[in-house]
């Protein structure tokens, strides 16, 4: 594995904006390979707790074998979107101190070409990010309807020639069925007329049926409320997205909950009434030069943080 799979994006940033009780109960949403779970726990004391989530089973091995090292952590292999389940089953509801989602594929996912997830490195067309179950990206190319193709290259790649694209799949497929990344990425470079500068043309199609394989909307749309719903007031939520359509969920989130109800304007109803839910820490956050010097991955990232209101809180 290269030094590139371990980094960690917006590391110190994002621990230090996540840990205000030090023997406090913590959900890492995203473990990957650890990066973020290893710089939480070296920031607890010996009574603190951290419960990690992933998808993938590549993922789930790292965090037992960290387990095994530290046993205030321990992993779930499942989606962030059932922390609550969980937080249930533990009877943690409304006594977790922080909850970080850093969302998207990660580095390992796109570098193993055998993951699927790459369309510069050949490999089988997989993309599932739990390899144990649900359709591969295969399965959805070279089974769903042209329309059902086009519309999620659209909505999740915000591909605007996904109806040209989505037909030169079907008509591939018809040939051939679809097996491998590179071939994918192939028929989509061709039937794409317009290149964005510096970008890969089969990038914006890669990323919509990546999402749609996965769930990844769904799950954070089930996610952020989950959230919110275990988090003790004052805990803090702090989500990483790398992409426009994860940020545009969690900034209305955000927002809607930092506003409080909706309410017909002008009406004279003291701010106590308005039952806000969360307050905005910070500015979204990015990475710094350094960072983007040593990762250029990390150019995407954008990091925003809120913190739990108290019930009829009226700051």
């Amino acid at each position: 594995m290269t030094a590139q799979a371990h980094y960690s994006v917006l590391l110190a940033e994002s621990v230090s904006s996540l840990v205000g009780n030090e023997g406090g109960v913590y959900i890492d949403g995203t473990f990957g390979r650890g990066g973020h779970s290893r710089a939480i726990l070296q920031s607890l004391s010996e009574q603190a707790q951290l419960i990690a989530f992933d998808k993938d089973p590549e993922a789930i091995a790292v965090g037992n074998a960290l387990h095994a090292e530290d046993t205030r952590f321990s992993i779930v292999h499942d989606s962030f979107a059932s922390m609550q389940q969980v937080a249930e089953e533990c009877g943690l509801v409304g006594q977790v101190d922080g909850i970080l989602l850093d969302l998207g594929v990660s580095s390992p996912q796109l570098d193993k070409a055998e993951r699927g997830f790459s369309f510069i490195k050949d490999g089988p067309l997989d993309m599932r990010m739990d390899t144990s179950k649900g359709q591969s990206a295969a399965d959805f190319v070279n089974r769903a309807k042209e329309e059902e193709i086009a519309r999620v290259m659209k909505e999740y790649g915000e591909e605007r020639f996904s109806r040209r694209i989505a037909g030169a799949i079907v008509r591939r497929r018809a040939e051939k069925p679809f097996e491998r990344t590179l071939d994918l990425a192939d028929v989509i470079t061709k039937a794409n007329p317009r290149w964005e500068r510096d970008k890969n043309p089969a990038t914006r199609g890669f990323q919509g049926i990546r999402i749609h394989v996965n769930g990844e909307l769904d799950d954070l749309s089930a996610a952020l409320p989950a959230a919110l719903n275990i988090l003790r007031p004052g805990g803090r939520l702090v989500v990483i997205s790398f992409h426009s359509l994860e940020d545009r969920i969690v900034k209305r989130f955000f927002k809607e909950g930092a506003k409080g109800k909706a309410l017909p304007a002008n009406l004279p109803i003291p701010d106590i009434e308005l039952e806000k839910t969360l307050r905005i820490i910070t500015k979204p956050i990015k990475a710094t030069s350094e960072e983007l010097g040593e990762n250029i991955r990390s150019r995407s990232a954008i990091m925003r943080i809120a913190e739990k209101l108290p019930a009829k809180d009226h700051e």
